[in-house]
């Protein structure tokens, strides 16, 4: 065989293997007709993913589920939420067993260079802290030298404690656990003094003490967390559905539109409002969606501001205040880019 013979026939297989490809449904057309949004979330964290004794789904994540879900199928309703815990969260998206993963996972270069992922966007902001009982007199991370931590194996969290103490030349014992509930157990069984994890994470799991009021969240935070969704590599519409179904959600804060005034909304003046709520333009069509897209999905669930208010703010009881999670105008760091 010649090598420009093998050369075309190399060729040909390559390019019908990438027709196949081409071939397959996308992310989009798989979701409508099933009918169904298959979203991977916490096992249980209050806040942001929690399963109700009705068997209903809550949380800050869960409400961005329902709002692709409506944006995608026309009901928010229609989501199947799959619990996820640490170390089958990314291996479950690659698989295809979720179409998007939204819990609280942090966006790193690794995961999106060597597994393949896409981050759609920051949802919140975030960074590791560390809590401790009020019994120790622990004021400050630097007095946790020697200390038996507790956090959670295969996470930042883990990373970040050993790059941190490490760069300050403190002694620790880690005491990795499966699941952020068994650090917890390990932690009122006093096997560690410390538990560490995200500072959001945190503020809920404390309240799953027996005694909550007897620990206390050191001031101290060590890392960058950038949470929010991730999505799988090769579909750059399903990736454009779930980025710009967040920063809608964001701009309609910044808009003043809400889930009560959005129908009210679209008789603005203001032309981002309009090609938002899609009385101009055309940009849903870019993402194989309809010019209400975004109308359906801030109907679902309100605004950024709604979202968080109601499950980690104010009307919950995290009563997390927003900090850099409000918008840059208020002197946060949140903003999503301008529609146009």
């Amino acid at each position: 065989m010649s090598f420009r013979f093998l050369f075309r026939a190399l060729s040909a297989a390559a390019l019908l293997a990438l027709g196949g490809a081409a071939a397959s449904a996308s992310t989009l057309e798989e979701v409508k007709a099933r009918g169904r949004l298959w979203c991977g979330v916490n096992t249980g964290l209050q806040g942001f993913a929690q399963k109700g004794a009705d068997g209903a789904w809550t949380g800050f994540d869960v409400d961005y589920c329902r709002a692709v879900a409506a944006a995608v199928l026309g009901d928010a309703g229609k989501v199947d939420y799959v619990p996820l815990d640490v170390s089958a969260r990314f291996a479950a998206l690659k698989e295809g067993k979720i179409d998007i993963l939204a819990r609280n996972s942090t966006w790193t270069m690794g995961r999106e260079v060597d597994d393949k992922l896409r981050f759609a966007g920051v949802s919140y902001y975030d960074g590791q802290g560390f809590m401790v009982k009020k019994l120790l007199g622990v004021a400050s991370v630097y007095n946790l030298g020697q200390a038996a931590v507790c956090v959670a194996a295969g996470t930042t969290s883990e990373a970040n404690l050993a790059d941190y103490f490490g760069e300050k030349d403190m002694a620790y014992v880690a005491v990795p656990a499966a699941t952020a509930q068994d650090g917890i157990a390990h932690y009122e069984a006093g096997k560690c003094d410390t538990y560490t994890a995200d500072q959001s994470q945190l503020y809920g799991l404390r309240l799953t003490l027996a005694k909550p009021d007897d620990t206390v969240i050191l001031p101290e935070v060590i890392s960058r967390e950038p949470l929010g969704p991730f999505v799988r590599q090769g579909d750059e519409q399903w990736f454009s559905i779930a980025r710009w179904v967040l920063f809608a959600l964001i701009d309609a804060e910044e808009l003043g539109i809400t889930a009560a005034g959005v129908e009210a909304a679209k008789g603005s003046r203001n032309g981002e409002v309009k090609r938002l709520l899609g009385v101009e333009g055309t940009l849903g069509s870019g993402m194989g969606l309809d010019a209400q897209w975004a109308v359906r999905a801030i109907a679902a669930t309100g605004n950024y501001g709604e979202i968080f208010k109601r499950n980690l703010g104010e009307g919950s009881t995290l009563k997390i205040t927003r900090g850099l999670n409000a918008l840059w105008k208020d002197g946060g760091l949140l903003y999503a880019p301008p529609v146009r």
